[in-house]
């Protein structure tokens, strides 16, 4: 079967783990400390509503930002939780985990609002900071470059520089390793070690590569619409935000179909520049806890098309 073929998994990089997610199911394995691993499910349930606007062009995009973000956050939490607890411990655990349950829509909601907030600060930052130039560069078409260049800068600062923490570090290796077997799968190669660690770190359909669409697109959009008074430009700003989301969701997807096409493959290129930042190199140890936490994905999605194929038959 070819990788065009193959059902398309996602990730994301947790604390000390990794997170995959298909198309009933989401799991994650994650080393505790006395290096055993542990994992965290979640079925993925379908919402009528949101399955009919993931249907849509420009606005599915945003539906699967709120998704990710809400998820994501869940299984962030978890793994948070977890992996530096001496497993001696779990007992004390388990007796909170029933409040934890409660928790989860609000991790969730917690997600998706610091999602927006990150948005809304890099966002504006660039628009004051920008103003701040219009001495220089008073025209219209002058400060939405001027802006589109901070915003650019602010991005890979900030990400360049929590990348230097400890804890982030980490956490980037695991982004590579997550990576490194999806496109290990993807070739058809059998999941090991050894065969994962060989191939790239660096995806197209990686959120880093989104983010980086969204300044880009951002740079086009904001082309349409004046900057003065200031008011009216953060208002627009923020008024564009989903439009800016929904447009760079379609660009990741077309880039990620046409990764095989010579020339047009380069369309994807500035985003995996990015991940040259968000993604590090793992470890061995850190790909084995990839691996496991994709092959009990696998497996949790097999069985359950298995069981849906047999009541249909039924």
């Amino acid at each position: 079967m070819s990788s065009s073929q193959k059902p398309v998994y996602g990730g994301q990089a947790v604390v000390e783990g990794v997170m995959f997610g298909g198309k009933h199911h989401y799991v994650t394995a994650v080393r505790r400390k006395d290096q055993s691993v542990e994992y965290f499910h979640l079925p993925r349930k379908a919402n009528p509503y949101f399955t009919m606007l993931k249907k849509i062009p420009f606005l599915r995009g945003i539906i699967a930002i709120i998704e990710s973000s809400a998820n994501g956050s869940k299984h962030l939490n978890f793994s948070t939780e977890r992996f530096d607890v001496d497993p001696k411990e779990d007992e004390i655990i388990k007796e909170k985990e029933v409040s934890k349950l409660t928790m989860y829509l609000g991790v969730a909601a917690i997600g998706v609002i610091s999602f927006l907030f990150g948005k809304f600060a890099f966002t504006l930052i660039p628009v004051f900071l920008a103003v701040l130039t219009k001495p220089i560069f008073p025209s219209d078409f002058a400060q939405v470059l001027v802006e589109g260049f901070f915003k650019l800068i602010l991005l890979i600062a900030y990400i360049y520089f929590v990348s230097l923490t400890p804890l982030i570090k980490r956490v980037f290796q695991y982004h590579g390793a997550e990576h490194k077997v999806i496109n290990t799968f993807e070739a058809g190669v059998e999941l090991t070690v050894e065969n994962v660690q060989a191939h790239s770190r660096l995806h197209y359909r990686c959120g880093s590569s989104f983010i980086l669409f969204t300044v880009i697109v951002g740079v086009f959009v904001y082309m349409f619409v004046p900057t003065t008074p200031l008011w009216l430009r953060v208002v627009d700003r923020l008024l564009l935000i989903p439009v800016v989301l929904g447009i760079a969701f379609e660009i990741l997807q077309v880039t990620n179909k046409l990764r095989d096409v010579p020339v047009l493959k380069y369309l994807g290129i500035p985003g995996l520049w990015l991940q040259l930042i968000t993604t590090k190199e793992p470890q061995d140890d850190q790909v084995e806890v990839a691996i496991l936490s994709f092959n009990r994905l696998l497996k949790m999605e097999k069985e359950t098309a298995f069981s849906i194929e047999s009541e249909e038959i039924v």
